[in-house]
């Protein structure tokens, strides 16, 4: 078994990413084989419109624009499972998990039927992390999210949204310009809600990899 785990978010050691190490700590405890991949350390960009994917007689499900991205859109077919990972910034995932979603879905369109190319299977844990709420990501974020994981159904696979709220965004707040947070309650929350997070990434990659 083959988990993919890619981090959407360009900061590499904080809440974003400490979920889906979790994750991928679960994946690991059954015995799934692991690759995990910083999204920011590659150079790629989204769909080029080339079309070299539309061509007649040409292998499915490949992207044939070639960058740091190419082989990525391989190995997300290839595996049987694939835990993502982003941050919401400014309302939306970030442009790196967007050009990954662009090019994957673009090179298995058919342009005959608009059919799926791929008949393959690959379950998909959607790790999203926020500075908001519940009840603020309810009232704004949430109906678009859960139309960003339904996209996810393109690998045809159970497809989980887990949702981390009220993250820590700094460690010293009073270093930046940020005095619409409180730090002690963010810090509270982090010190009540993290940990829980961390053990529920942790299970869920494990289910989604066995």
């Amino acid at each position: 078994m083959k988990t993919l785990v890619l981090n959407a978010s360009p900061r590499k050691a904080w809440n974003t990413a400490k979920l889906l190490k979790s994750a991928a700590d679960g994946a690991k405890s059954v015995g799934s084989e692991v690759e995990y991949i910083n999204l920011y350390d590659l150079s790629f960009a989204g769909c080029r419109g080339c079309m070299l994917c539309k061509r007649k007689n040409v292998e499915r499900c490949h992207c044939y624009w070639k960058d740091d991205l190419t082989p990525i859109i391989d190995k997300i077919f290839q595996s049987d499972t694939l835990l993502i990972g982003t941050p919401i910034y400014l309302g939306r995932p970030t442009s790196r998990y967007f050009a990954v979603l662009e090019r994957l879905h673009f090179c298995s369109l058919s342009y005959d039927d608009y059919r799926n190319y791929f008949t393959g299977t690959v379950r998909v844990g959607l790790f999203v992390s926020m500075n908001a709420t519940k009840e603020f990501y309810d009232r704004l974020y949430r109906d678009a999210f859960e139309g960003y994981a339904k996209e996810l159904e393109i690998l045809n696979g159970e497809v989980c949204l887990y949702l981390c709220y009220d993250t820590l965004q700094v460690s010293d707040y009073s270093r930046f310009d940020m005095a619409s947070f409180d730090e002690g309650k963010k810090k509270l929350s982090r010190e009540r809600n993290f940990p829980k997070d961390l053990e529920n990434a942790y299970q869920l990659g494990r289910r989604l990899a066995q």
